[in-house]
């Protein structure tokens, strides 16, 4: 995994795996069905990456001969946390991972004037404070959301927050970072800047869109 001192928040997963099938994520050529399978496909093998430092606690386990000592994640479940709509295509990935995990939503959507977004929906499990949470969203591109998103976690009781993004803009990680220094920014790919519209360069194009077939 890639960090660098410019961006101390943020983790690129430099796997030969991942990097591959990013490239193909970003061709234009790439058909829906072909797309949504990456997605999912990428989100898993973050998600590997992501949980690495999860806790772990002591468990006896009766196996078929004996019985053993084993480790297992301590405390409350993985809560996923998908920013609808474009995050939605991250989670099936991730919970053939970890299976037990729960699932929240936070309904955002980006203004095309102003660029800020605007909710319109939060529900997570309400014993936030003791569960550790995946933000969910394909495209880290202004911050905007992202930054509104990790604000109602927060308020909702939650301290442990990281997210996970395929393609990252550096202006949105930086926004991140100085809104929320303490979450931790998981990418596939950082790329090089923002165009007037708030898109991602090089990027893939509208995420959701994509995932959907409304493009």
């Amino acid at each position: 995994m890639d960090t660098t001192p410019l961006f101390p928040t943020l983790r690129r997963v430099a796997h030969p795996l991942v990097q591959h099938k990013v490239t193909v994520l970003r061709d234009k050529r790439t058909p829906t069905k072909i797309f949504k399978e990456l997605v999912d496909e990428i989100a898993m093998l973050m998600a590997y990456e992501a949980t690495a430092d999860l806790l772990l606690e002591p468990v006896t386990v009766e196996t078929p001969l004996e019985t053993t000592e084993g480790r297992q994640v301590s405390g409350k479940k993985l809560t996923l946390v998908p920013i609808l709509r474009a995050g939605l295509g991250m989670v099936e990935g991730i919970l053939r991972l970890v299976p037990a995990a729960r699932v929240g939503h936070i309904g955002l959507y980006r203004d095309h004037d102003t660029l800020e977004p605007v909710d319109y929906y939060f529900k997570v499990p309400g014993d936030a404070a003791e569960r550790d949470f995946f933000l969910l969203d394909p495209m880290l591109a202004t911050g905007g959301s992202a930054v509104s998103a990790v604000a109602s976690l927060k308020r909702a009781g939650a301290t442990r927050i990281r997210f996970l993004c395929l393609v990252a803009a550096p202006e949105g990680v930086r926004r991140l970072a100085d809104a929320h220094p303490d979450v931790i920014v998981y990418c596939a790919a950082l790329d090089r800047e923002l165009n007037p519209q708030g898109y991602i360069l090089p990027g893939l194009g509208d995420a959701g869109d994509r995932l959907f077939g409304t493009r």
